[in-house]
């Protein structure tokens, strides 16, 4: 990303959004920042003038992105990059299931990212090499204890993201998926487990920004951390229940 782009970046208001803001404002690309909350958005702005549009809003809400969608519309006419980063997280708790919590979480994780493509594609179609980025999660390659709704939402991302991929393609519209590891951003400091290999966000937005350059399929990170769960999906479905049932007793004893 050499040269300047219009981006839109979603949930830029912290962790790896907000970091990632840094980076690309810093490179001197056009952004247009989109979080539920202004108070950070407007900082980069007053920080970047000219460089920074400030459209908040719930990106749950079809309506709303689809004026977000209209007003990026008529200040650019275009978008180049389009990165999906908001997100949440919420565990279950197997002994009280709440089909409202799962809910929450793909509204916000699966569902969100969807109004969001849907409002960004007829933009990116008229952008200068277009491509469209979303962060997933390393979790999809492992199932993990409490994990179902983030795991369920981010692994429909994945593939909701690589099948777009096949399609998009034909209209020269590259599409990529970053799948981190554990990031230490305000929505991970609420885990109660340990986080192996657990990155600084502005570390993790550096990494991002620098392979975005280069418009790979997927980026992983860290390495060693994505490679492990990568190889542990390969082993048979009882090692993988019994290794899930040992990581469930311990966050039982942790708690």
């Amino acid at each position: 990303m050499n040269l300047s782009r219009r981006i839109w970046l979603t949930g830029a208001s912290s962790g790896i959004g907000q970091e990632l803001a840094r980076v690309l404002l810093a490179e001197g690309h056009c952004l247009v920042l989109s979080a539920r909350r202004a108070g950070p958005l407007h900082a980069f702005a007053r920080r970047y003038p000219g460089q920074v549009l400030v459209l908040p809003g719930d990106l749950a809400d079809p309506a709303q992105v689809r004026s977000i969608g209209a007003a990026i519309e008529s200040h650019w006419g275009a978008l180049d990059s389009v990165i999906l980063n908001a997100g949440t997280c919420e565990y279950i708790d197997s002994r009280h299931f709440e089909a409202a919590l799962l809910e929450r979480v793909l509204q916000t994780n699966l569902l969100a990212a969807g109004y969001c493509i849907e409002a960004a594609l007829p933009l990116l179609r008229r952008g200068v090499r277009p491509h469209l980025v979303g962060i997933g999660s390393s979790v999809t390659w492992l199932p993990l204890p409490r994990a179902g709704a983030y795991g369920a939402s981010k692994a429909a991302l994945r593939y909701l993201l690589e099948s777009l991929r096949l399609d998009l393609a034909g209209e020269g519209i590259d599409v990529t998926l970053v799948s981190p590891g554990f990031v230490d951003t305000p929505l991970t400091r609420r885990n109660d487990f340990p986080m192996p290999l657990r990155w600084p966000v502005d570390k993790a937005a550096r990494h991002i920004a620098r392979h975005l350059e280069r418009r790979p399929l997927n980026i992983n990170f860290p390495r060693s951390f994505t490679g492990a769960l990568r190889l542990l999906s390969l082993l048979p479905a009882r090692l993988q229940f019994a290794l899930g049932r040992r990581m469930a007793r311990a966050q039982i004893k942790e708690g």
